[in-house]
């Protein structure tokens, strides 16, 4: 994780923009997306040279880790498909905005992480190079007002990494329809890339 990538956390969260306009959980009460034959097996989070953006806030990298393994099992543990992938993730960097901040300028909380994904069965990894995924906040405390006025840093992190797993369900989807990660290899369509997702290949 370089110094560039930390400048382009810094710059998005300054700026505000809004890659994740909802809440990356809000459509865990409906049914799962279709993802072939996938069904969890290991969700591994690691973080062993996460960096903290300069003026955020600050969160145990261990509470970081079992928080976002714990979006992971909530949005994949749905899935029971008859083949076992296993995730590897990796928190590259994080920005909690801290409260304290004058209104106007309103940062929103960001992170990076990378994910590599692996079949059980074909012993085989999937990503060749590990994806890349830059996420902000949702806006539920809305545009003007940064979350630092009204969450806490475990609030923040929750957010951020139900967003993060959202894109990963985006991506291994996209994945899925292109190259049949899930279908023995079998592409089922071409999905739609205008749905302006959070996640930023590598």
């Amino acid at each position: 994780m370089g110094r560039i990538s930390l400048l382009r956390v810094f710059g998005m969260m300054l700026l505000g923009l809004s890659v994740a306009a909802c809440n990356g959980a809000a459509d865990l009460g409906k049914a799962a997306v279709p993802l072939g034959d996938f069904n969890l097996g290991h969700n591994i989070v690691v973080a062993p040279k996460v960096q903290k953006v300069p003026l955020g806030r600050t969160l145990d990298t261990e509470v970081m880790k079992k928080m976002l393994q714990e979006a992971v099992a909530e949005r994949f543990d749905r899935y029971e498909g008859a083949r076992l992938y296993h995730f590897g993730i990796s928190i590259e960097s994080y920005f909690l905005a801290p409260p304290g901040v004058p209104v106007v300028a309103a940062p929103k909380s960001a992170m990076i992480i990378r994910i590599t994904v692996w079949d059980d069965a074909k012993n085989k990894k999937l990503t060749p190079k590990a994806h890349q995924i830059t996420v902000l906040e949702s806006l539920d405390q809305g545009p003007l007002v940064g979350s630092g006025y009204t969450k806490s840093a475990e609030e923040q992190f929750k957010n951020l990494s139900q967003n993060a797993v959202k894109q990963i369900e985006t991506f291994l989807v996209k994945q899925n329809a292109e190259m049949g990660w899930f279908n023995e290899g079998v592409a089922t369509a071409v999905p739609d890339d205008s749905d302006g997702t959070a996640a930023v290949g590598d």
